[in-house]
Protein backbone atom coordinates (compact mmCIF):
# COMPACT_ATOMS: atom_id res chain seq x y z
CA UNK A 1 0.00 0.00 0.00
CA UNK A 2 1.41 3.31 -1.33
CA UNK A 3 2.26 6.22 1.66
CA UNK A 4 -0.79 8.53 0.12
CA UNK A 5 -3.38 6.13 0.68
CA UNK A 6 -1.72 5.01 4.04
CA UNK A 7 -2.36 8.49 5.36
CA UNK A 8 -6.01 8.86 3.42
CA UNK A 9 -6.75 5.98 5.27
CA UNK A 10 -5.35 7.36 8.46
CA UNK A 11 -6.84 10.61 7.89
CA UNK A 12 -10.55 9.96 7.13
CA UNK A 13 -10.09 7.18 9.81
CA UNK A 14 -9.68 10.12 12.41
CA UNK A 15 -12.49 12.15 11.16
CA UNK A 16 -15.37 8.89 11.37
CA UNK A 17 -13.69 7.96 15.12
CA UNK A 18 -14.45 11.72 16.51
CA UNK A 19 -17.66 11.63 14.72
CA UNK A 20 -18.95 8.12 16.49
CA UNK A 21 -17.35 9.93 19.38
CA UNK A 22 -19.09 13.14 19.51
CA UNK A 23 -22.69 10.97 18.52
CA UNK A 24 -21.74 8.61 21.84
CA UNK A 25 -21.05 11.57 23.99
CA UNK A 26 -23.87 13.30 23.33
CA UNK A 27 -26.69 10.37 23.30
CA UNK A 28 -24.77 9.14 26.58
CA UNK A 29 -25.59 10.08 30.33
CA UNK A 30 -22.41 12.38 30.27
CA UNK A 31 -23.89 15.23 27.97
CA UNK A 32 -25.64 15.90 31.03
CA UNK A 33 -28.34 19.32 31.25
CA UNK A 34 -26.27 22.78 31.66
CA UNK A 35 -26.85 24.13 34.97
CA UNK A 36 -25.87 27.50 34.50
CA UNK A 37 -28.09 28.56 30.90
CA UNK A 38 -30.29 31.19 32.72
CA UNK A 39 -26.71 32.82 34.77
CA UNK A 40 -25.60 36.44 32.66
CA UNK A 41 -23.14 36.15 30.06
CA UNK A 42 -19.62 36.09 31.01
CA UNK A 43 -17.81 37.27 28.05
CA UNK A 44 -14.39 36.61 30.05
CA UNK A 45 -15.09 33.13 30.68
CA UNK A 46 -15.90 32.42 27.04
CA UNK A 47 -12.93 33.56 26.10
CA UNK A 48 -10.87 31.87 28.30
CA UNK A 49 -12.60 28.48 27.76
CA UNK A 50 -11.48 28.89 23.92
CA UNK A 51 -7.73 30.36 23.53
CA UNK A 52 -6.88 27.98 26.98
CA UNK A 53 -6.28 24.06 26.90
CA UNK A 54 -9.07 21.52 28.45
CA UNK A 55 -9.74 18.15 28.80
CA UNK A 56 -12.56 17.42 25.75
CA UNK A 57 -13.14 19.21 22.64
CA UNK A 58 -16.11 21.59 23.18
CA UNK A 59 -18.09 21.99 19.90
CA UNK A 60 -21.50 23.33 20.60
CA UNK A 61 -24.21 23.88 23.19
CA UNK A 62 -27.63 21.87 21.88
CA UNK A 63 -30.99 22.49 23.71
CA UNK A 64 -28.92 23.09 26.87
CA UNK A 65 -26.76 20.50 26.00
CA UNK A 66 -23.21 20.54 26.03
CA UNK A 67 -22.07 18.06 22.81
CA UNK A 68 -18.15 17.74 22.84
CA UNK A 69 -15.65 14.80 22.38
CA UNK A 70 -14.44 13.62 25.05
CA UNK A 71 -10.38 13.00 25.49
CA UNK A 72 -8.29 10.44 27.72
CA UNK A 73 -7.24 11.57 30.81
CA UNK A 74 -3.78 10.31 31.53
CA UNK A 75 -2.19 10.97 35.32
CA UNK A 76 1.12 9.53 37.14
CA UNK A 77 -0.27 9.58 40.78
CA UNK A 78 0.48 8.02 44.37
CA UNK A 79 -0.77 4.86 43.01
CA UNK A 80 0.65 4.94 39.80
CA UNK A 81 -0.93 5.21 36.20
CA UNK A 82 -4.18 5.98 35.85
CA UNK A 83 -6.40 6.79 32.39
CA UNK A 84 -10.05 7.51 32.10
CA UNK A 85 -12.09 9.40 29.64
CA UNK A 86 -13.12 13.39 30.52
CA UNK A 87 -16.57 12.18 29.76
CA UNK A 88 -16.51 11.04 33.27
CA UNK A 89 -16.27 15.08 34.68
CA UNK A 90 -20.08 15.80 32.97
CA UNK A 91 -18.22 18.61 31.68
CA UNK A 92 -17.97 19.98 35.00
CA UNK A 93 -14.40 22.31 35.27
CA UNK A 94 -15.42 23.87 38.61
CA UNK A 95 -14.60 21.13 40.77
CA UNK A 96 -17.90 19.89 42.15
CA UNK A 97 -17.97 16.51 40.32
CA UNK A 98 -15.52 14.29 41.67
CA UNK A 99 -14.46 10.96 39.44
CA UNK A 100 -13.17 7.57 41.24
CA UNK A 101 -10.78 6.07 38.98
CA UNK A 102 -7.83 3.39 40.44
CA UNK A 103 -8.89 3.58 43.72
CA UNK A 104 -8.53 7.51 43.94
CA UNK A 105 -10.78 10.55 43.91
CA UNK A 106 -10.13 13.54 41.14
CA UNK A 107 -11.58 16.95 40.47
CA UNK A 108 -11.56 19.20 37.35
CA UNK A 109 -11.30 22.68 38.14
CA UNK A 110 -10.64 25.11 35.40
CA UNK A 111 -8.90 22.33 33.71
CA UNK A 112 -6.65 21.51 36.32
CA UNK A 113 -6.74 17.76 37.47
CA UNK A 114 -6.36 17.64 41.27
CA UNK A 115 -6.70 15.42 44.21
CA UNK A 116 -10.41 15.71 45.34
CA UNK A 117 -10.93 16.89 49.11
CA UNK A 118 -12.68 14.89 51.65
CA UNK A 119 -15.45 17.65 51.71
CA UNK A 120 -16.10 20.51 49.59
CA UNK A 121 -15.30 24.44 50.20
CA UNK A 122 -17.70 27.04 50.38
CA UNK A 123 -18.27 27.14 46.67
CA UNK A 124 -19.22 23.23 46.54
CA UNK A 125 -15.91 22.84 45.17
CA UNK A 126 -13.68 19.62 46.34
CA UNK A 127 -10.67 21.48 45.99
CA UNK A 128 -8.46 23.35 49.19
CA UNK A 129 -8.34 27.15 48.10
CA UNK A 130 -6.31 30.05 49.89
CA UNK A 131 -6.19 33.25 48.57
CA UNK A 132 -8.96 32.91 45.36
CA UNK A 133 -5.91 29.91 44.48
CA UNK A 134 -6.15 26.08 44.35
CA UNK A 135 -3.62 24.71 46.81
CA UNK A 136 -4.54 20.72 46.82
CA UNK A 137 -1.82 18.19 45.31
CA UNK A 138 -1.88 17.57 41.94
CA UNK A 139 -1.22 14.15 40.16
CA UNK A 140 1.15 14.13 36.63
CA UNK A 141 -1.10 15.31 33.99
CA UNK A 142 -0.04 13.57 30.84
CA UNK A 143 -3.75 13.57 29.27
CA UNK A 144 -4.16 14.15 25.66
CA UNK A 145 -5.53 17.39 26.07
CA UNK A 146 -7.21 19.29 23.11
CA UNK A 147 -4.25 20.99 22.03
CA UNK A 148 -2.54 17.92 21.88
CA UNK A 149 -5.03 16.25 19.96
CA UNK A 150 -5.48 19.05 17.12
CA UNK A 151 -0.81 18.91 17.26
CA UNK A 152 -1.30 15.67 16.15
CA UNK A 153 -4.12 16.17 13.88
CA UNK A 154 -2.45 18.71 12.22
CA UNK A 155 1.08 16.66 11.86
CA UNK A 156 -1.52 13.68 10.39
CA UNK A 157 -2.58 16.54 7.45
CA UNK A 158 1.38 17.93 7.69
CA UNK A 159 2.32 14.14 6.09
CA UNK A 160 -0.50 13.68 4.01
CA UNK A 161 0.55 16.76 2.21
CA UNK A 162 4.16 16.42 1.57
CA UNK A 163 4.13 12.40 1.19
CA UNK A 164 1.03 13.52 -1.51
CA UNK A 165 3.71 16.19 -2.67
CA UNK A 166 6.53 14.02 -3.18
CA UNK A 167 4.54 11.21 -4.75
CA UNK A 168 3.73 13.59 -7.30
CA UNK A 169 7.33 14.27 -8.54
CA UNK A 170 7.99 10.58 -8.44
CA UNK A 171 5.24 10.00 -10.95
CA UNK A 172 6.04 13.01 -13.44
CA UNK A 173 9.78 13.36 -12.81
CA UNK A 174 10.66 16.94 -13.87
CA UNK A 175 7.36 17.47 -15.05
CA UNK A 176 5.32 20.81 -14.07
CA UNK A 177 3.42 19.55 -10.29
CA UNK A 178 0.20 18.96 -10.50
CA UNK A 179 -2.43 18.98 -7.51
CA UNK A 180 -1.24 19.21 -3.95
CA UNK A 181 2.38 19.89 -5.20
CA UNK A 182 1.34 22.95 -7.19
CA UNK A 183 0.58 24.38 -4.04
CA UNK A 184 3.42 23.53 -1.76
CA UNK A 185 6.59 23.87 -4.65
CA UNK A 186 6.36 27.56 -4.28
CA UNK A 187 6.20 27.89 -0.71
CA UNK A 188 9.23 24.99 -0.73
CA UNK A 189 11.18 27.19 -2.67
CA UNK A 190 10.45 30.65 -1.09
CA UNK A 191 11.83 29.10 1.96
CA UNK A 192 14.48 26.86 0.98
CA UNK A 193 15.94 30.31 -1.53
CA UNK A 194 15.08 33.39 0.09
CA UNK A 195 15.39 31.94 3.65
CA UNK A 196 17.43 29.47 4.17
CA UNK A 197 20.21 30.13 1.46
CA UNK A 198 19.70 33.84 2.21
CA UNK A 199 20.45 33.52 5.42
CA UNK A 200 22.40 30.21 6.36
CA UNK A 201 24.96 30.48 3.53
CA UNK A 202 26.02 27.26 2.21
CA UNK A 203 25.44 24.55 4.26
CA UNK A 204 21.61 25.74 4.14
CA UNK A 205 20.58 22.47 2.68
CA UNK A 206 21.50 20.69 6.27
CA UNK A 207 18.94 22.95 8.09
CA UNK A 208 15.95 23.41 4.76
CA UNK A 209 14.11 20.37 6.45
CA UNK A 210 13.42 21.64 9.93
CA UNK A 211 12.79 25.02 8.17
CA UNK A 212 10.31 23.67 5.81
CA UNK A 213 8.71 22.03 8.91
CA UNK A 214 8.31 24.79 11.44
CA UNK A 215 7.18 27.22 8.34
CA UNK A 216 3.94 24.70 7.51
CA UNK A 217 3.57 23.29 11.11
CA UNK A 218 2.91 27.05 12.56
CA UNK A 219 1.08 28.64 9.37
CA UNK A 220 -1.30 25.08 9.46
CA UNK A 221 -2.37 25.53 13.09
CA UNK A 222 -2.34 29.39 12.86
CA UNK A 223 -4.91 28.55 9.96
CA UNK A 224 -6.44 25.83 11.83
CA UNK A 225 -6.83 28.21 14.96
CA UNK A 226 -8.99 30.33 12.79
CA UNK A 227 -11.37 27.62 11.40
CA UNK A 228 -14.32 27.65 13.99
CA UNK A 229 -15.58 24.13 13.82
CA UNK A 230 -14.60 20.90 14.61
CA UNK A 231 -11.99 19.40 14.06
CA UNK A 232 -10.35 22.71 14.29
CA UNK A 233 -10.55 25.87 16.37
CA UNK A 234 -8.19 24.51 18.76
CA UNK A 235 -5.14 27.44 19.58
CA UNK A 236 -2.07 25.54 19.50
CA UNK A 237 0.34 27.79 18.62
CA UNK A 238 -1.69 30.31 20.94
CA UNK A 239 -0.41 27.65 23.64
CA UNK A 240 2.87 28.61 25.63
CA UNK A 241 4.12 25.16 25.82
CA UNK A 242 4.14 24.47 22.22
CA UNK A 243 6.04 27.82 21.40
CA UNK A 244 8.22 27.24 24.62
CA UNK A 245 9.06 23.68 22.64
CA UNK A 246 9.59 25.58 19.19
CA UNK A 247 11.83 28.09 21.12
CA UNK A 248 14.43 25.26 23.04
CA UNK A 249 14.62 23.48 19.47
CA UNK A 250 16.16 26.99 17.22
CA UNK A 251 18.28 27.61 20.92
CA UNK A 252 19.89 24.34 20.75
CA UNK A 253 19.97 23.78 17.26
CA UNK A 254 21.40 27.15 16.66
CA UNK A 255 24.30 26.49 19.71
CA UNK A 256 25.01 23.36 19.00
CA UNK A 257 25.95 24.03 15.17
CA UNK A 258 27.76 27.22 16.73
CA UNK A 259 31.34 27.62 14.45
CA UNK A 260 34.67 28.75 17.02
CA UNK A 261 33.89 32.87 15.52
CA UNK A 262 30.18 32.60 17.32
CA UNK A 263 31.73 31.17 20.56
CA UNK A 264 34.19 33.56 20.71
CA UNK A 265 32.46 36.77 19.96
CA UNK A 266 30.22 35.81 22.77
CA UNK A 267 32.72 35.18 25.77
CA UNK A 268 35.16 37.26 24.49
CA UNK A 269 34.78 39.41 21.58
CA UNK A 270 38.15 40.12 19.42
CA UNK A 271 38.88 44.40 19.10
CA UNK A 272 37.13 45.05 22.03
CA UNK A 273 39.09 46.76 25.30
CA UNK A 274 39.91 44.15 28.11
CA UNK A 275 37.90 46.50 30.61
CA UNK A 276 34.58 46.01 28.43
CA UNK A 277 35.25 42.47 27.71
CA UNK A 278 33.36 40.97 30.71
CA UNK A 279 30.35 43.21 30.72
CA UNK A 280 29.60 42.45 26.75
CA UNK A 281 30.19 38.73 27.79
CA UNK A 282 27.52 39.03 30.11
CA UNK A 283 25.14 40.39 28.11
CA UNK A 284 25.88 38.09 25.07
CA UNK A 285 25.71 35.05 27.00
CA UNK A 286 21.60 36.02 27.87
CA UNK A 287 21.45 36.59 24.43
CA UNK A 288 21.52 32.83 23.62
CA UNK A 289 18.38 32.88 25.92
CA UNK A 290 16.76 36.29 25.21
CA UNK A 291 16.16 35.16 21.38
CA UNK A 292 14.43 32.30 21.46
CA UNK A 293 12.70 33.74 24.11
CA UNK A 294 11.51 36.52 22.11
CA UNK A 295 10.36 33.56 19.14
CA UNK A 296 8.70 32.33 21.88
CA UNK A 297 6.30 35.36 23.27
CA UNK A 298 5.85 36.95 19.59
CA UNK A 299 4.42 33.92 18.14
CA UNK A 300 2.37 33.11 21.62
CA UNK A 301 1.15 36.77 22.01
CA UNK A 302 -0.07 37.52 18.61
CA UNK A 303 -1.79 34.51 17.87
CA UNK A 304 -3.76 34.89 21.10
CA UNK A 305 -4.26 38.11 21.01
CA UNK A 306 -6.04 37.46 17.32
CA UNK A 307 -8.10 35.04 18.76
CA UNK A 308 -9.16 37.51 22.00
CA UNK A 309 -9.96 40.32 19.83
CA UNK A 310 -12.23 38.38 17.33
CA UNK A 311 -14.15 36.78 20.06
CA UNK A 312 -14.30 39.62 22.16
CA UNK A 313 -16.01 41.50 19.15
CA UNK A 314 -18.18 38.65 18.66
CA UNK A 315 -19.19 39.24 22.53
CA UNK A 316 -20.53 42.86 21.68
CA UNK A 317 -23.85 41.57 21.12
CA UNK A 318 -24.25 39.87 23.58
CA UNK A 319 -23.36 42.03 26.21
CA UNK A 320 -25.24 44.96 25.02
CA UNK A 321 -28.15 42.58 24.34
CA UNK A 322 -29.42 45.01 21.31
CA UNK A 323 -29.26 44.03 17.62
CA UNK A 324 -28.18 47.19 16.54
CA UNK A 325 -24.57 46.41 17.53
CA UNK A 326 -25.04 43.82 15.50
CA UNK A 327 -23.79 45.11 12.10
CA UNK A 328 -21.01 46.66 13.83
CA UNK A 329 -19.66 43.69 15.30
CA UNK A 330 -20.10 41.42 11.97
CA UNK A 331 -18.41 44.13 10.16
CA UNK A 332 -15.43 44.13 12.62
CA UNK A 333 -15.33 40.52 13.28
CA UNK A 334 -14.65 39.82 9.26
CA UNK A 335 -12.20 42.68 8.86
CA UNK A 336 -9.79 40.83 11.92
CA UNK A 337 -10.70 37.51 10.47
CA UNK A 338 -9.46 38.95 7.12
CA UNK A 339 -6.24 40.21 8.89
CA UNK A 340 -5.65 37.35 10.88
CA UNK A 341 -5.44 35.10 7.86
CA UNK A 342 -2.66 37.26 7.02
CA UNK A 343 -0.87 37.56 10.40
CA UNK A 344 -1.14 33.95 10.26
CA UNK A 345 1.36 33.33 7.42
CA UNK A 346 3.20 36.51 8.58
CA UNK A 347 3.64 34.60 11.71
CA UNK A 348 4.95 31.75 10.44
CA UNK A 349 7.42 33.49 8.01
CA UNK A 350 8.81 35.60 10.67
CA UNK A 351 9.67 32.51 12.93
CA UNK A 352 11.55 30.51 10.13
CA UNK A 353 13.36 34.01 9.24
CA UNK A 354 14.52 34.65 11.79
CA UNK A 355 15.39 31.07 12.96
CA UNK A 356 17.35 30.89 9.40
CA UNK A 357 19.31 34.33 10.68
CA UNK A 358 19.85 32.86 14.06
CA UNK A 359 21.47 29.92 12.14
CA UNK A 360 23.84 31.74 9.48
CA UNK A 361 24.78 34.22 12.62
CA UNK A 362 26.49 30.99 14.74
CA UNK A 363 27.62 29.34 11.75
CA UNK A 364 29.35 32.31 9.83
CA UNK A 365 33.19 31.98 9.14
CA UNK A 366 35.74 34.19 11.03
CA UNK A 367 36.85 37.26 8.61
CA UNK A 368 39.16 38.78 10.70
Amino acid sequence: MNDTMTFKQLFFGLLTLCSVTVSASTDSHDATQTTESDAPFDPREMIMEHVMDSHSWHIMDWNNYAVSVPLPVILWTEEGLVAFSSSKFHHDTKGHHVVEAGGQRFVNHHEKIYYASQAANHDGAFVEMRDGLAVSAKPVDMSITKTVASLLFSAVLLMWIFFASAKNYRRRGSASPRGIASFTEPLIVFVRDDIAKANIGKHYLRFVPMLLTMFFFIWLNNLMGLIPFFPFGANVTGNIAVTLVLAVIVMLVTNVNGKKAYWQHIFWMPGIPGWVKPLLSLVEFIGIFTKPFSLMIRLFANITAGHIIVLSLVSLVFIFETAWVGPASVLLTLFISILELLVAALQAYIFTLLTALYIGTAMQEDHH
